[in-house]
């Protein structure tokens, strides 16, 4: 009776449970962002758009080895598999590592060169009365999105052209055109006042650093699964060796 009883209180303190949970909730975001890349690629495709395949390759071998990784960790501990456990800790260590080193190597070509990119390709639309067709559609887009109109100057990059999607109908974020300013633009008409270009480069960046902090907090994660895996296999050999000095008869009390 009393050797049960020390049983059952080794099995209360062990990380099993709060592992196997942690890892269910790992597989569950591996899976959303699995079926997320899918539909991303499956849009990129249908749209004729070019992309690396060797980053699609990366994304999806990423997401399918930490599903894996995590099916492993969670069957190594509810078996008390020790080279599961290990198997499961080298692959998270490489993972965390590779995205903690990834993320801080190309945090400036990130931040800086692609945002400068994406600013430089909207300047090159200047002036807006030559605009090509399908720049205009996504500058129509980016001011109907961002509730915005021109890039630089306001309306006035448009000219005597202001198109609809500068229409304002929110007070606090309208100008009113008056006379002759406005190059020959109907009067009284109510129109975004910010340019557009400060608030896309703004969202850009904002956007960039969100993905970055995703990526660093999920490194982050993996490490605190690492630790939890390396304690758990600490635990199961303690308790593998527990096990075996019962069967021996050399069970020392006060030894575990």
């Amino acid at each position: 009776m009393q050797r049960n009883a020390v049983i059952v209180v080794a099995d209360k303190t062990s990380l099993k449970r709060p592992f196997i949970f942690a890892n269910a909730v790992h597989m569950a975001l591996c899976f959303f962002m699995l079926t997320m890349t899918v539909a991303w690629h499956r849009d990129l495709i249908q749209t004729g758009k070019l992309v690396s395949s060797a980053s699609v390759v990366i994304m999806y071998v990423m997401e399918i080895g930490c599903l894996l990784l995590s099916v492993l960790g969670v069957f190594g501990a509810l078996k008390g598999k020790r080279w599961c456990l290990i198997l499961y800790a080298a692959g998270m260590a490489a993972a965390s590592q590779t995205i903690i080193v990834r993320t801080a190597l190309s945090y400036q070509d990130v931040y800086e060169k692609r945002v400068a990119r994406e600013e430089a390709k909207l300047l090159s639309m200047m002036p807006l009365s030559g605009i090509s067709k399908a720049n205009r559609t996504l500058l129509y887009s980016i001011q109907e999105e961002f509730e915005c109109c021109g890039l630089i100057e306001g309306y006035k990059d448009w000219g005597s052209n202001i198109p609809p999607s500068c229409n304002c109908q929110y007070p606090g974020k309208c100008i009113r055109l008056r006379g002759s300013a406005t190059l020959g633009a109907p009067k009284n008409q109510y129109v975004y006042q910010r340019p557009c270009l400060p608030i896309y480069v703004s969202e850009l960046k904002l956007a960039f650093s969100l993905a970055m902090g995703i990526q660093f907090g999920s490194a982050v994660f993996w490490v605190v699964l690492l630790v939890m895996s390396i304690k758990l296999m600490g635990q199961i050999r303690r308790k593998q060796e527990f096990m075996a000095l019962l069967q021996s008869n050399r069970y020392v009390p006060g030894a575990f």
